[in-house]
């Protein structure tokens, strides 16, 4: 939009400066015809004065030797305007073929005023007098008839010109005027364009904002918008559907809150009882003389007991996890005792399934790191959940590797790795989901558990597969401010 409103402008000021330029080019063009109407229509008054000179000197010559005779002064005083008339015609510009019966009447004018002056000052008989006064009017009326050719032949061009000018003068007037009204038009039907885009996609904008305000989360701009409106958009349709998965996960944890309290109470309420029939088995079973068939019944009656009272525990910690205790630790020192318990407990741990196990575990720990603020009891929980988990995964012999290192961000991150099977590619996103478990006996809420004791101290906890084999968990926690008292 922003491009096509600077084209408009662009064009607009490119038709008004080329507009303007015309206009004053054809105000040009009119004041030059004008100047050439004025300047016909003056030629043509002198060549008509200097016919009307040209007869009132020869009206002077017929009248001489008459009782109407003119005086010698205004007789001289006719030829000289006369002669004056003529130089005026004779020093204009004029074509060829003008020119030369200008300079054929200059000629006829020198001979006229030759007879006129022998006329005058010749003294003579009356007869040669009167013979010189024939042929000077005969001259006199031949020059009279060559400028009235002239004046009748310019008369017929200078009116053809002044209609041509006066034809120019209408189109470019006719000209001006269609400017002037089509120049508006074009800024109207521009700014309409313009604005109609612009209203229609605020409108569609306006609408959608309505439909998600008023709850509809599903709704989307399906109308293909313009310019950056089209951007505009699309981040909306994006927005809608972060909106919606917005609400679900609100949605799903809302159930999840109201399921755990509902799981905890009953998990407290299970809890006692329970812990009565335990008991009450473990007493029959030793005070009763049983046969040895219906005491392995018995003992498998209390381990089942014992894997729900340990299922109730997860649960409770889970649905009500205590409040961290913040203060300042170090993880290299959690990480070597809980290595060094697992090499005693489980360097040569017995599987499920009565095989001995052979685990190493190495460590890699930066010692550039310094103390975090964090509870380290919980941190604890969590590093020996996953060091367990890690040593269910190897089947018979494999590593656990603790790594730590620092992240550009400056906080701590902490790796644990090792080589058994992997996790599930199709799992992968769910291993800290509540409930969800991929062991036969598992209770699915270790790992949430951990997600949630890592997330109270400000950190994240993530899984990936390792390409050799194997899976890894990366732990990042921030690091303790040293201005700052440590407080979570």
């Amino acid at each position: 939009m922003k491009k096509k409103i600077y084209f408009g402008l662009f064009c607009l000021i490119l038709c008004f400066l080329a507009g303007g330029l015309y206009i004053g080019a054809s105000i040009d063009k009119v004041t030059d015809r004008l100047e050439s109407i004025i300047i016909l229509h003056k030629v043509e008054f002198l060549r008509e004065n200097l016919l009307n000179k040209v007869v009132v000197v020869q009206a002077d010559l017929l009248l001489k030797d008459t009782p109407h005779s003119r005086k010698v002064d205004t007789f001289v005083k006719h030829v000289e305007e006369m002669y004056q008339a003529a130089m005026h015609c004779l020093n204009c510009h004029h074509e060829e073929p003008v020119k030369q019966r200008i300079l054929h009447f200059e000629n006829q004018i020198n001979v006229y005023l030759k007879k006129l002056s022998r006329v005058y000052t010749l003294r003579a008989n009356d007869l040669r007098l009167k013979k010189e006064k024939e042929i000077a009017f005969d001259i006199g009326q031949a020059a009279l008839e060559e400028v009235n050719n002239i004046v009748i032949a310019s008369s017929h061009k200078t009116s053809q010109r002044i209609i041509q000018a006066r034809q120019n003068i209408k189109k470019s007037k006719n000209l001006l005027y269609t400017l002037m009204i089509l120049g508006p038009l074009i800024i109207i039907f521009t700014a309409f364009y313009f604005f109609r885009n612009f209203t229609q996609s605020i409108t569609t904008l306006t609408k959608a904002t309505r439909k998600i305000k008023e709850g509809e989360l599903t709704y989307r701009i399906t109308y293909q918008l313009r310019d950056e409106f089209r951007e505009l958009a699309t981040s909306f349709n994006e927005m809608a559907f972060s909106l919606t998965e917005q609400q679900l996960r609100i949605q799903q944890a809302e159930r999840l809150a109201a399921v755990g309290e509902l799981a905890a109470g009953l998990a407290h309420e299970v809890k006692n009882p329970l812990a009565g029939i335990k008991v009450s088995i473990e007493v029959l079973k030793n005070e009763l003389d049983l046969e040895q068939d219906d005491k392995e019944i018995f003992s498998r009656i209390i381990n089942e007991i014992n894997r729900i009272e340990s299922l109730l525990k997860h649960l409770l910690n889970y649905a009500r996890p205590s409040k961290p205790r913040p203060a300042s630790v170090s993880i290299h020192e959690i990480l070597e005792g809980l290595i060094k318990t697992s090499e005693f407990s489980f360097k040569r741990p017995k599987g499920s399934s009565g095989m001995i196990k052979d685990i190493n575990f190495a460590k890699d720990f930066d010692s550039d790191i310094p103390e975090i603020c964090a509870d380290p009891g919980q941190l604890q929980q969590v590093f020996l959940n996953l060091i367990l988990n890690a040593t269910e995964a190897i089947r018979e012999k494999g590593t656990v590797s603790i790594k730590t290192a620092g992240t550009p961000d400056g906080s701590v991150e902490i790796r644990i790795s090792d080589t058994g099977q992997g996790i599930d590619p199709k799992a992968l996103g769910m291993v800290f989901n509540p409930f969800f478990t991929s062991k036969p006996k598992g209770t699915g809420l270790g790992l949430a558990i951990c997600k949630r004791l890592i997330e109270q101290q400000g950190g994240t906890i993530s899984a990936l597969n390792n390409p050799e084999g194997g899976a890894t968990f990366v732990i990042t926690l921030p690091v303790k401010n040293k201005n700052k008292k440590c407080e979570l």
